[in-house]
């Protein structure tokens, strides 16, 4: 293949080759899927339609949650069809669509995070500002703001990815377009432009990072002055779900874009692409629900509204 134009479809990674094994894959894939749809569809509906949960902290769990169902629906739904048809085959307008949103719907959930975690930090470390600070016109210049990264972010690595020559196959290590993988068909040294743009994007994710970890130093800080217990313990169940999925989050991702290439392998990469792109999504509504007692009564009203409607 002399360029990119000359491939019409790439190949992807399959999880089995016997069909028993592909319709297991498949039922899997769909359980996770549908415990992602209802987890995060709660939330949504939940933070939307209750009055007690219009505050920052949930206006940005809502945006967390819409995320959380764009990253898993760009990358499950495809698979699992797949597996269900016997197939390997992505368009390369499937493909380059799957590249986009993946990077776009990862990079605004990194940014909302490390929103989050400003936001925590100013009710905890300023609470006596905080209403002027993340005040509701400041919320949506935040969430705005973390949407058009991500859209940008998304656009530029697009752009540079599907620019370059492809030469080596149209065969792709991954169940889904992954740009480290689409960078190995290459035939040229045209790739280090979008390595250059890989490296200035990990820079922006440290400086997040950064921002995280020093926002926490300061958190936890100031919950270990509060005198009294159950004021230590009401900060830390305020805290500890957004520390939990960041973890989550940021541990996963470095799994799989910062690891030696020496212990790189198909099935290390399958397992973290998997860690990192369809397990988060389908348990960051569970973390986030288990030690907050104001989303978990709302959830019940809203699942006893659902059941008394339809009785």
């Amino acid at each position: 293949m002399s360029n990119s134009s000359s491939v019409n479809q790439f190949l992807l990674l399959t999880f089995a080759d016997t069909r028993e094994l592909q319709l297991l894959h498949f039922s899997l894939f769909l359980g996770i899927y549908l415990a992602a749809l209802l987890g995060n569809g709660l939330i949504i509906t939940a933070a939307a339609y209750n009055h007690h949960l219009h505050t920052p902290m949930y206006f940005f769990l809502f945006n967390l949650s819409l995320l959380d169902l764009g990253t898993i629906s760009t990358t499950v739904p495809k698979s699992m069809a797949n597996s269900l048809w016997d197939t390997r085959a992505i368009s390369y307008s499937g493909c380059a669509a799957q590249v986009f949103l993946l990077a776009f719907f990862l990079s605004a959930e990194y940014s909302v995070l490390t929103i989050m975690a400003y936001d925590r930090f100013v009710a905890i470390c300023k609470p006596l500002h905080y209403g002027t600070i993340v005040d509701s016109r400041a919320c949506v210049k935040m969430a705005a703001a973390a949407w058009a990264s991500g859209f940008l972010h998304a656009l530029l690595h697009t752009a540079n990815t599907f620019s370059i020559p492809l030469c080596q196959s149209n065969v792709l290590e991954q169940f889904f377009c992954e740009i480290p993988q689409i960078l190995k068909l290459s035939c040229s040294d045209s790739y280090l432009r979008e390595l250059g743009v890989l490296v200035v994007s990990v820079c922006l994710g440290f400086g997040c990072f950064v921002f995280i970890v020093v926002s926490y130093v300061q958190i936890f800080t100031a919950v270990l002055r509060i005198p009294s217990e159950q004021g230590q313990h009401k900060a830390f169940s305020m805290c500890l779900p957004h520390l939990a999925v960041v973890s989550l989050f940021v541990s996963t991702g470095m799994v799989a874009y910062l690891k030696p290439p020496s212990v790189t392998s198909p099935a290390l990469d399958l397992v973290v692409a998997v860690l990192y792109s369809v397990v988060p999504p389908a348990v960051n509504p569970l973390i986030y629900s288990m030690r907050n007692r104001e989303l978990k009564d709302a959830l019940k009203k809203l699942i006893q509204l659902v059941l008394f409607q339809q009785q």
